[in-house]
C-alpha cells in the first residue's frame, strides 16, 4: 500500500471511529459506557475545564513572590527560556509567564463560543508545555539515583505533568479545530 492510499485508509478509519461514538450503535455494556461518555463530550469537558483552571491558578501563583522564586531553578537551567529571566528578571519574567497562562486560558474559554480562539489558546499551551517538558532534562535534581537506578525526584515528577498537559493541549487544539471546521463549512 502506498503512502497516499495508506493515509486515505487511516482517514477512513478515523471517520469510522468518529461515527462509532453513538450509543445507539453500541452493543456490549463496555461499548455502551464508552459511547455514553463520548456522546456527552466528557473527555473534552474535563480536559478543557481542568486545563483552564490549572492555567488560571498556576498563572496567578507565578505572579506572587513565592511562585516566581519557585520557578527560578527551572527557568534558569532551560536553554529554551533562560534568556527570559536575563532580559526581564525573575519577578517580571514570572509575571509574564503567568500572564501568558492567563491569556491561553482566556482564549480557551472564548473557544467554547468561537473555536478559533480555542485553537490559539491551545497552541499557546502547546508551546508552554513543550518548553516546560524539556526542563525534565535540563533541571539539576530532576532525577535521582537510588541503589543504582535512576528515578524522577519530586521536581521531576512535578515537571512530568507538563508532558501530559502537552498532550491535553494538542487534544484541545484538535477539538477546537474540528469545531472551527464545522463552523466554516456551515457558512
Amino acid at each position: 500500500m502506498d503512502r497516499v492510499s495508506s493515509g486515505q485508509s487511516m482517514n477512513a478509519e478515523n471517520q469510522d471511529l468518529v461515527s462509532a461514538g453513538s450509543s445507539m450503535e453500541a452493543k456490549s455494556i463496555l461499548t455502551k459506557v464508552a459511547a455514553w461518555v463520548s456522546d456527552r463530550n466528557i473527555p473534552f469537558l474535563i480536559s478543557s475545564i481542568g486545563m483552564i483552571v490549572m492555567l488560571l491558578w498556576a498563572g496567578s501563583f507565578k505572579m506572587t513572590a513565592p511562585g516566581a522564586e519557585g520557578i527560578i531553578p527551572l527557568v534558569s537551567n532551560s536553554p529554551l527560556i533562560s534568556w527570559h529571566f536575563k532580559v526581564f528578571g525573575p519577578y517580571v519574567g514570572s509575571d509574564l509567564i503567568g500572564l501568558t497562562e492567563w491569556i491561553a486560558a482566556t482564549l480557551m474559554i472564548v473557544g467554547y463560543l468561537k473555536p478559533k480562539a480555542g485553537i490559539v489558546g491551545g497552541l499557546i499551551a502547546c508551546v508552554m508545555f513543550f518548553i516546560t517538558s524539556t526542563m525534565i532534562i535540563t533541571t539539576p535534581g530532576a532525577t535521582i539515583v537510588v541503589k543504582g537506578l535512576r528515578y524522577m525526584s519530586l521536581t521531576g515528577l512535578f515537571l512530568f505533568k507538563d508532558i501530559i498537559s502537552l498532550g491535553v493541549a494538542f487534544y484541545l487544539v484538535t477539538y477546537f479545530g474540528k469545531r472551527a471546521i464545522l463552523s466554516e463549512n456551515k457558512s
